[in-house]
């Protein structure tokens, strides 16, 4: 077992890292009503000419051609420099959400049309699956999709879309065959402006404030019969392979971001005196902060294993649900330690409650932790008596 990055590796993450400190900056003044779509699109271009947007996709279309392992490794890098946690989340949203599934779904046309745009930063896309009463329980979606003549015809609503706001290309998932299971959903290419779609107003959130979130609103939607991704009927296994990305690779921004605030808190407690002392000398503040670093070390392994396993084609369901809710878990426990440690300050502006703000619905998006764990006791067959030998 070799726990050691690549020389190359460790270089660029190095410089991903001080670059998301130097020009992506910390987390914005995030009205809704005020959001700064200019200055999002300064930075994101920024961040696209660092090969980050499209870290993942081939070279031949403008991206990086990085494996699992290695996108993490450059996400992590990226939630240690950018103190912004949210724009960071867009970024990994718009690469493993939507750019993965046109790499491994999209025919010849579509590559060319959408990869090199969506991989230098021109572009932004967004995955639009979510319903009002559908989350969890994507093969009961209300959205539809009916062919008519030489065109689909969609019609639907779809909630809390990350980077809806901004995008320029939404993936929407929509049912072509209602009561069709697994094989009753397709996915669609829908360029922003076609007439029919429209983007509701941002939400306003709890965490991860620097991303832009809203609801796509879909009347009598008219689009050509070629824009639909990886063939009808798959839009299921479309919204499987992005999940299998963004599970592992999106939440290396998380522990990028953990150790950031540990870091910071560590030195918080050397600078904070109370009777005379450091408190960092105090046994209990000690102890609090290995703790800290031990949940930190214990998720980086399993989401570290989950990347090895989604680079070398494994099927990954059980490592990267497991990554998934440990990483989450450990974002909430350590934004709460952090803050604690910092009393009065700690529920103030500053790095320990916007850690803890933005770790809170890592526990829900892709897939809510419950749901992980009902996905990976199925695939242990847990409950499943075991067929008698002969």
């Amino acid at each position: 077992m070799n726990f050691d990055l690549p020389p190359e590796t460790e270089t660029m993450c190095a410089a991903v890292t001080a670059f998301a400190r130097r020009d992506l900056g910390g987390p914005k003044s995030y009205d809704p009503e005020l959001f700064d779509h200019d200055d999002f699109r300064r930075r994101w271009r920024l961040a696209g000419r660092q090969g980050l947007v499209g870290a993942t996709a081939p070279s031949a279309h403008g991206g990086c051609g990085l494996d699992a392992l290695t996108a993490t490794a450059l996400m992590e890098a990226l939630g240690a420099g950018c103190a912004d946690t949210g724009f960071a989340f867009s970024i990994a949203a718009h690469l493993f959400a939507s750019v993965m599934p046109i790499v491994e779904f999209g025919t010849g046309e579509q590559q060319q049309q959408w990869l090199s745009g969506l991989s230098s930063g021109e572009l932004i896309a967004a995955h639009a699956i979510t319903e009002p009463n559908a989350g969890s329980d994507i093969l009961n979606l209300t959205t539809r999709a009916e062919c008519s003549g030489d065109h689909w015809v969609l019609n639907g609503v779809k909630a809390f879309t990350t980077n809806a706001p901004v995008a320029d290309l939404f993936v929407i998932q929509a049912a072509t065959e209602p009561g069709g299971g697994y094989f009753g959903l397709t996915a669609f290419l829908v360029p922003a402006g076609t007439p029919g779609l429209l983007v509701g107003a941002p939400h306003d959130k709890v965490g991860l404030r620097g991303s832009p979130t809203a609801d796509v609103h879909l009347t009598d939607c008219r689009i050509p019969l070629d824009w639909v991704l990886g063939g009808v009927g798959a839009g299921a296994s479309v919204f499987a392979g992005s999940m299998k990305w963004e599970r592992t690779c999106l939440f290396g921004v998380y522990l990028g971001a953990m150790r950031r605030v540990i870091d910071s808190t560590i030195e918080f407690v050397g600078e904070r005196t109370q009777f005379g002392t450091p408190i960092g000398e105090f046994q209990s503040v000690g102890h609090r902060i290995v703790d800290m670093v031990a949940t930190l070390q214990s998720a980086r392994l399993q989401l570290m294993l989950a990347a090895w396993e989604l680079s070398r084609g494994a099927d990954g369901t059980v490592s990267s649900g497991l990554a998934k809710v440990a990483v989450s878990e450990a974002a909430v426990k350590i934004g709460l330690d952090a803050v604690q440690l910092r009393g009065a300050l700690g529920v103030t502006a500053g790095d320990a409650e916007t850690l803890l703000r933005d770790a809170l619905p890592a526990r829900i998006f892709s897939g809510t932790n419950e749901i992980q764990k009902n996905n990976i006791a199925r695939a242990l067959r847990v409950g499943r008596r075991a067929r008698p030998r002969r």
